[in-house]
């Protein structure tokens, strides 16, 4: 019995050989770490408030005046956000999902519910203003047209 299919000019081997490694790569075998337990939310729901308790904490070293500068308290929002994901896990929950975003949309109105961005209210300049940033530079690109027109019917003397 031959190897080879007289058709295709491979051996008939390698469509199965295909379809095995697709389907250990789809069951997970290709390096990405499938989930075995169903999602526990009780216990992540029980084990979150932790989380939040703990960024409460460490918040209350922040002045609330700069709650909304970001670079004052990075490191203890990380630390949050690294908690809210092991207890995800530890629950054998993806990471984020409705529950633990809903967690952390509370956290997020409780200290920054003031942070706003506020569209900032472009105006003109007063008329004088605009009228010499208008001005200034077509007068030097026509004083500079003119010295070149000068200079090249002048080449004689430059020369």
């Amino acid at each position: 019995m031959s190897n080879f299919s007289p058709s295709s000019g491979f051996p008939s081997w390698i469509p199965l050989g295909f379809w095995g490694v697709n389907g250990l790569m789809t069951l997970g075998f290709a390096g990405a770490r499938q989930q075995s337990e169903l999602c526990n939310e009780s216990l992540m729901l029980e084990k979150l408030p932790a989380c939040g308790k703990s960024f409460e904490e460490m918040m209350k070293r922040v002045d609330s005046k700069k709650w909304c500068n970001l670079t004052e308290f990075i490191m203890y929002y990380d630390n949050f956000t690294q908690c809210t994901e092991r207890e995800a896990n530890n629950a054998s929950c993806f990471w984020p999902n409705p529950l633990a975003e809903g967690f952390i949309t509370g956290i997020h109105k409780q200290f920054f519910s003031n942070c706003t961005s506020e569209k900032v209210h472009w105006e003109d300049p007063p008329d004088e203003i605009l009228i010499t940033l208008i001005l200034i530079p077509v007068l030097l690109t026509c004083a500079m047209i003119t010295l070149v027109v000068w200079c090249s019917k002048r080449s004689d003397i430059l020369v």
